[in-house]
């Protein structure tokens, strides 16, 4: 079984993934155009001074990745990180030890020290964002019924419309990597 460590050492930089995507490029850089770093020197002063690594498990089929992977890249940008990725599908051995409510949703965050020893995870949605979309996906009808699928589509159109042009949106996934890491950060050596 590979080790997160290892996992890291043969992922593609988040830069890299991002110039390779073929799905969500547009969307994903033009919130990574859009978006920048709140003045929040404590927070990326402190991802300058521990210096940790982070390994992403993504797909760029995914809207959530889209957009907080562009957000990601902007932190690691002003915080001079080591940011790299893994895609999910190619090898399931790491994404199912990191499952979200017994399922592999993305993308995942693993904050690594300098052994890759995982010192914490975000994702795959900020807390607030997981809520309201949980919420509006429950008002959708059953899967068999005959209108579901049109039902979905418009929703997932809403949801990538929101996260392309919701700067607000962009600010809770910062803020909620920040909340996520920035304790642990603390308390590291």
């Amino acid at each position: 079984m590979k080790s997160e460590q290892q996992y890291f050492e043969e992922a593609i930089t988040l830069t890299a993934y991002m110039d390779q995507m073929e799905k969500h490029k547009e969307n994903s850089f033009g919130v990574y155009e859009k978006f920048d770093v709140p003045k929040d020197d404590e927070f990326i002063g402190l991802l300058k001074e521990k210096s940790p690594r982070i390994l992403v498990i993504t797909e760029d089929w995914c809207g959530d990745a889209m957009m907080n992977n562009a957000i990601l890249r902007k932190i690691a940008e002003a915080a001079l990180l080591d940011v790299r990725v893994v895609y999910r599908d190619a090898d399931t051995e790491l994404i199912d030890r990191y499952l979200t409510n017994g399922g592999r949703s993305i993308p995942i965050y693993l904050l690594l020290d300098d052994e890759g020893n995982v010192l914490a995870k975000w994702g795959p949605r900020a807390a607030s964002i997981q809520e309201d979309v949980l919420a509006r996906k429950s008002q959708l009808p059953d899967k068999d019924a005959p209108d579901f699928e049109e039902r979905q589509q418009a929703f997932i159109e809403q949801l990538m419309k929101e996260y392309t042009t919701q700067h607000e949106l962009w600010l809770t996934v910062y803020e909620d990597i920040r909340k996520t890491f920035m304790p642990v950060l603390q308390q590291s050596k």
